[in-house]
């Protein structure tokens, strides 16, 4: 895999206090390059298990689990400079929040040293309350008074008559750290928007809830490039939303003045639960942290007729059809030995499922349990995928177009119908996550 780069770099800061892992404003030039692992599954298991409910702890954390702060705080105390006595756009949802809660709109426009002036609503809308996939309207924030501007409607990157009278646009958006998650793509296309009209784009950083240590799955082939995945990084890329706006700036040819607030105090192998953060659904069906862990493989499945568990309390954990045997499934996969998941039979009833799938039938077929930090789910994926195509028969349909994008490429599908298995289907992915991990190395800012 070879990636495209651009000659010249526009400008990128990261900006911040002093503290591991997070240059300051004197080392804007000079980036970490950390690595670090650790075992973080068994926390993250954790927190899903109690509804991924990061919040429980009290504010401020404790001695051995410090809270993370997220780059609103970050910004309202430390870097106020680079939005102070400026007219400024906001590009969020309801999961831009401070460690209380508050909500970055809310703080933003009590501040008496920021004039918030356009709000920009990414899919699912401002509140996150629109299912995928269905076209956010403009309109007016019923608390504030400011226009809203959809960027996921009749455009995705906002127009010249959006920014005009911004001054410099902000996005503070909680990512899950997947390729197919629309929400950095906002975030890149805003960023593009805001070079072209000459106003500098500041990211308020999050953690990547599901662990910045693991790069997996495929790296997406740029001929395959949709709001699903813009450039060739991989499905679960390993990057918090202000390390991918640099490497897309660095490698990738979008031009702006980029500005990225970190989080501080988060590490590459922070579990989510120890961060102090709420977890708020960033969509309709990404109940839990681990819900997230499984999405970059069970997402494929929305590129064919299989149920992925939306209208359950487990979407994207789980994946069936009614045709299915679920015990003999199991039977298949758990004997293929897989390292760091285990697969359970289940039954599950979709209830008004936003895909459409099977609402109000009994769908059978496996649920994804994750054993230990070898859990890879994309290749986990695969073997889900080649075992319910052998049981489905006639029955198997490919949404080939939606697969395809989701996938990077058509040679997931193509080997699959060839009848290939997980080995031969994943050659060539670690020469490629290998490449891949090179490329980001300069662009991360957390040890």
């Amino acid at each position: 895999m070879t990636y495209p780069t651009t000659r010249r770099r526009p400008r990128q800061t990261v900006i911040g206090p002093e503290h591991t892992g997070s240059p300051g404003p004197s080392q804007s030039t000079r980036f970490f390059r950390h690595r670090s692992r650790g075992a973080i599954l068994p926390a993250l298991l954790a927190a899903a298990a109690c509804g991924g409910e990061g919040a429980a702890r009290s504010a401020g954390g404790d001695a051995d689990h410090p809270e993370v702060r997220p780059g609103i705080e970050v910004l309202l105390s430390d870097s106020l400079h680079l939005v102070a006595g400026r007219r400024v756009g906001l590009v969020t949802n309801h999961t831009g929040v401070d460690r209380a809660g508050r909500s970055t709109i809310d703080l933003l426009y009590e501040h008496p040293d920021i004039e918030l002036v356009a709000l920009y609503g990414p899919e699912h809308g401002i509140r996150g309350e629109e299912q995928a996939g269905v076209a956010i309207e403009s309109g007016v924030d019923s608390r504030t008074g400011i226009p809203v501007h959809s960027i996921y409607g009749e455009t995705r990157k906002p127009t010249p008559e959006m920014l005009e009278g911004v001054d410099v646009l902000l996005f503070d958006i909680q990512d899950i750290g997947v390729r197919y998650y629309t929400f950095v793509w906002s975030m890149t296309l805003a960023m593009e928007a805001a070079g072209e009209n000459g106003i500098p784009f500041v990211v308020l950083d999050r953690p990547d809830p599901i662990g910045g240590t693991a790069i997996q799955g495929t790296v997406l082939d740029p001929a395959y490039a949709t709001f699903v995945g813009l450039y060739p990084v991989p499905m679960r890329h390993g990057l918090t939303p202000g390390e991918l706006a640099r490497l897309t700036v660095g490698e990738f040819g979008v031009e702006a003045e980029l500005h990225v607030v970190p989080a501080e105090g988060w590490r590459r192998d922070m579990p989510f639960a120890e961060t102090g953060l709420p977890w708020l659904a960033p969509s309709p069906n990404m109940p839990s942290v681990e819900s997230a862990l499984t999405y970059p493989g069970s997402c494929l499945f929305e590129g064919t007729l299989l149920s992925v568990g939306r209208g359950t309390p487990l979407a994207f954990q789980q994946v069936g059809a009614p045709w299915l045997d679920s015990e003999e499934l199991a039977r298949r996969l758990n004997g293929r030995g897989m390292d760091g998941v285990r697969f359970d039979p289940v039954t599950f009833v979709p209830e008004s499922p936003g895909d459409g799938k099977f609402g109000g039938e009994d769908v059978h077929g496996v649920r994804w349990v994750p054993t230990s930090d070898s859990y890879d789910p994309a290749r986990a994926a695969l073997a889900v995928l080649v075992e319910t195509r052998r049981m489905s028969g006639d029955r198997w349909e490919w949404r080939v177009g939606h697969f395809d994008r989701l996938a990077g490429t058509d040679a997931v599908r193509l080997g699959i119908e060839a009848g290939e298995d997980v080995a031969e289907l994943t050659a060539g992915w670690d020469e490629a996550l290998a490449a891949f991990a090179a490329l980001r190395s300069p662009y991360l800012i957390y040890p």
